[in-house]
């Protein structure tokens, strides 16, 4: 991806979060920021922009990490390969059925644990970098 491009989406990720303006732009400027610490080296990308939706913020390093949308009443950030990731502290409460993806979903008020997310954040770049 050309640095223009990652700049463009870093740029889109941004007038998400002010466009949400209340606790769901807060929840996502957060993750992002934990994301970004985990991995310094993380790619911004904007996906699946159409009529019918503006897009999805989306994180990668050779490869998919996570997605971050926003819902009502939710926050929810979707990580490609969730299943094949540990999860000891128990972050993942979303889409545990599917075989592939594992979500999280935050509602207004709930604070994740910062040190467990990174360290989903870093499993899933060791397990797209193998």
């Amino acid at each position: 991806m050309a640095k223009s491009d990652s700049n463009d989406a870093s740029q889109q990720i941004d007038n998400r979060i002010a466009e949400l303006g209340d606790w769901r732009g807060q929840t996502l400027a957060r993750m992002r920021e934990l994301i970004r610490e985990a991995d310094p080296e993380v790619v911004e990308e904007w996906k699946w922009a159409k009529a019918t939706s503006p897009g999805t913020p989306v994180w990668s390093h050779d490869g998919g990490i996570c997605t971050g949308e926003s819902y009502k009443q939710v926050v929810k950030l979707t990580f490609f390969k969730g299943a094949s990731l540990k999860d000891p502290s128990k972050l993942f409460n979303s889409s545990l059925e599917g075989n592939t993806r594992r979500a999280i979903d935050i509602h207004e008020g709930e604070e994740i644990d910062a040190d467990a997310f990174k360290a989903l954040i870093r499993e899933a770049v060791d397990l797209n970098t193998r």
